[in-house]
């Protein structure tokens, strides 16, 4: 199994949940209207407020070089004040993940910052958004996403672990993917999926 990158394992493997978490997101159209919006922020507010201990988490930020800096909850938080919004309370119970598990978590959380490119456009140009007003979760690292990216993949793949950890961390990300499902169905008020 270790014959593939790490992130590269995790990529593969995640590739039909990752796009129908995409194809949910647009569905709902976040940036047609500031209500729609404030929504995707509370979402975003939930899953970051989960992964905001796997980015300051002191041993893998021993091992990943800047990790602690690279979290955005405080960010969705000042996009939220921005908008004069708070944080929803929501019914599902919030996971904590943990062990080889947190870096499927993170790959996720990381990963959605590339696509986020098109996400922070859609709030510049539908809504007038930017990195300083409302949309600051959204804005780029300022080595630029794609640099950026493949800088943390590098260190994601440097990590020394084993096959059964890998199986761990994919079934962390799937679970995160899942969850994130979950959480925008009941924040925009969806039918749970059959």
């Amino acid at each position: 199994m270790q014959d593939i990158p790490f992130n590269q394992y995790l990529k593969e493997n995640c590739r039909t949940t990752h796009d129908s978490v995409d194809e949910l997101v647009m569905s709902v159209k976040p940036f047609d209207n500031t209500e729609n919006y404030i929504r995707f922020l509370q979402l975003q507010a939930v899953f970051h407020k989960i992964v905001d201990d796997i980015y300051k988490n002191p041993q893998l930020n021993e091992k990943i070089t800047g990790l602690a800096e690279l979290a955005r909850y405080d960010d969705v938080i000042l996009d939220l004040q921005d908008l004069n919004a708070a944080e929803k309370a929501v019914s599902l119970p919030i996971p904590k993940p943990a062990g080889a598990e947190a870096l499927g978590w993170l790959y996720c959380a990381e990963g959605s910052n590339v696509g986020a490119a098109f996400l922070f456009k859609d709030a510049q140009n539908n809504l007038g958004y930017n990195a300083e007003h409302g949309a600051r979760h959204l804005g780029p690292h300022a080595d630029g996403r794609g640099k950026h990216w493949r800088r943390f993949a590098e260190q994601l793949n440097n990590l020394d672990i084993s096959d059964s950890e890998r199986k761990q961390a994919l079934q962390g990300a799937l679970t995160a993917f899942a969850f994130y499902k979950r959480l925008l169905r009941e924040i925009f008020e969806l039918p749970e999926a059959a």
